[in-house]
């Protein structure tokens, strides 16, 4: 059967196949083949994959199928729904009974999976965590790979949405060495990490100190560290001290970004680029935020907006939004 494969030279197959794993690219149905000096791999997201690549090349391949590894689907009488976040499985589930039996099911299954968690709360407060309920594994801390990337966090502790890994790389491809880059809401780094890794000198800022010791540790953990710079603060307290440095800012806080705009411009450099996320009704998405930014940042800084990408649904007729913006002074 003829699938979309990533074609890479026999020398350079064991790197690719690792960052496309650790992105979780790799489509486990078929085999990797051989031919020629060259490898193709399967791959489940041909776009994303290219884009991991940068620009690799993407063919139509004739690829074996893999002999069938036992899914969670197959142990249970129905298909049940789970996110992967390094080796663990995230669950939500109201029923205990039935959250049981999927953890058993993961776990009896072939995924490469140790803990398997429960949701058991809304994301909640302003370090935006939420409740676990522990149904597998020691404790609630993981390490997720992304796009070359490596991250520890604990679940409980800080927020975290692997489901954004796509537009974050998106935003770190356009980061060149020795830029100035800096995170107003930083979490545990995965859009710092990344800049660093591009060259970029980076300042994270967030209000949750255990995020905070987390970026620093996944600086190490990147050998980024020279280049990252954690502060457990609200930004609002902390933008002053910066004033007039930053080349880039990130605004991941979509539902209250707005408020802290005039902190942002503060940030800001002669020549800065902004990007503001944002959760709007699919009638008028990007019209909010942009009309906020203007109102923050003119007349002094003239702005353009470069992009307006949907980066997902959030909810019915609601859209979760990324301009990305030009201010110059």
């Amino acid at each position: 059967m003829e699938v979309p494969c990533a074609r890479v030279a026999r020398e350079d197959g064991e790197a690719v196949r690792s960052a496309l794993a650790d992105a979780d690219l790799i489509d486990d149905d078929y085999e990797i083949a051989v031919e020629d000096g060259w490898l193709y791999i399967p791959v489940a997201d041909p776009d994303a994959t290219a884009a991991l690549l940068e620009g690799g090349e993407i063919v139509s391949r004739t690829v074996s199928e893999r002999d069938q590894q036992t899914t969670p689907a197959d142990l249970l009488a129905f298909d049940p729904t789970y996110e992967r976040l390094g080796r663990a499985a995230l669950i939500d589930e109201d029923d205990p009974e039935r959250a049981r039996a999927i953890a058993d099911a993961v776990l009896e299954s072939d995924l490469p999976v140790e803990t398997v968690l429960n949701k058991a709360s809304k994301v909640k407060g302003e370090t935006r965590v939420r409740d676990w309920e522990l149904l597998a594994g020691e404790n609630t801390e993981v390490v997720h790979r992304e796009y070359g990337c490596e991250f520890l966090l604990d679940l409980a502790e800080v927020y975290f949405s692997p489901r954004l890994a796509t537009e974050r790389h998106r935003v770190a491809k356009q980061v060149s060495s020795g830029e100035r880059a800096f995170d107003m809401f930083a979490g545990v780094g995965p859009f710092v990490i990344p800049f660093a890794k591009r060259g970029a000198t980076c300042v994270g800022v967030d209000l949750n100190p255990d995020a905070i010791e987390y970026l620093r540790e996944n600086a190490a953990r990147n050998g980024v560290e020279e280049r990252v710079t954690a502060i457990n603060e609200d930004v609002r307290e902390v933008a002053t001290e910066y004033a007039d440095w930053a080349d880039r800012l990130v605004m991941n806080l979509p539902h209250s970004a707005d408020e802290f705009l005039e902190a942002a411009v503060t940030l800001a450099g002669d020549d800065c680029t902004l990007h503001y996320y944002d959760i709007q009704h699919e009638d008028d998405p990007f019209g909010p935020g942009e009309r906020a930014i203007r109102a923050a940042a003119e007349p002094e800084y003239d702005v353009t907006v470069e992009t307006r990408h949907t980066v997902r649904s959030y909810a019915p007729h609601e859209l979760n939004v990324c301009l990305d913006v030009r201010l110059e002074r």
